[in-house]
């Protein structure tokens, strides 16, 4: 039986003992046997652990890397695996809306989003339904300068024009897949002058972001089948 120090898988791996240490704390290993001498080892089961989450935080947010490894751990095998093809699902369901978008943001006729009618004005939580965001989400963005609201004169309440609609419907897209790009403002000054040219690069590069981390998380899948082995043998 390979035996393995944390030291040892640590430099493998390229990380800290301290993050092996969070990981067994956070319950994501079978059991760590130790020594007489009270202390850990590692055997081949735990290396490809290891391995198996490492490449599964490349291409799943934490939470869901977490759980599917407890999944795992608890022979839970059927749920992990539903887990991880729902995020799949949401990657396509994201390529999908940004494409639209692309489409619809060169679009001169400007109508309807998601079958929901689009008015000249609108309140917050009717632009917030309609790209499928938080009041909250917008306020922010409003605190940040990305976006701008009129005010009702009968109740001054915040109204939202179409082309603040566009705005925060390309915030909504790409702050998830180009990680809130620095040129957000540029980017959103190009929707105003209708420069979209200038404006399809961030787009394609939010497309590239999905295939890469679509391709990740075949990767991390990899990995779970061959550490999924270890429990069918």
């Amino acid at each position: 039986m390979d035996i393995y120090s944390p030291k040892q898988i640590a430099d493998m791996l390229q990380v800290s003992t301290t993050t092996l240490r969070r990981y067994e704390e956070q319950r994501l290993l079978p059991a760590v046997p130790r020594t007489k001498s009270k202390h850990r080892y590692y055997t081949a089961i735990h290396l490809q652990a290891f391995v198996t989450i490492r490449a599964l935080l490349k291409g799943y947010d934490i939470p869901v890397a977490y759980e599917a490894m407890r999944m795992i751990n608890n022979a839970n095998l059927e749920e992990a695996r539903w887990l991880l093809n729902e995020q799949q699902f949401h990657i396509q369901t994201e390529k999908q809306r940004v494409e639209e978008l692309l489409t619809l943001i060169q679009s001169a006729d400007f109508t309807k989003y998601n079958n929901i009618k689009v008015k000249e004005h609108m309140s917050i939580g009717e632009v917030a339904e309609i790209a499928g965001v938080k009041t909250s989400a917008i306020r922010h963005w409003e605190l940040e300068g990305l976006v701008h609201s009129e005010r009702n004169p009968e109740n001054g309440y915040r109204m939202f024009t179409i082309p603040e609609l566009r705005k925060i419907l390309v915030i909504s897209s790409l702050r998830k897949t180009v990680y809130y790009i620095d040129n957000m403002n540029q980017l959103l000054h190009d929707l105003d002058t209708q420069d979209f040219i200038t404006n399809t690069p961030s787009f394609q590069l939010a497309l590239e972001n999905l295939d890469n981390q679509l391709a990740l998380q075949f990767v991390g899948i990899a990995e779970v089948v061959k550490y999924v082995s270890f429990f069918k043998a």
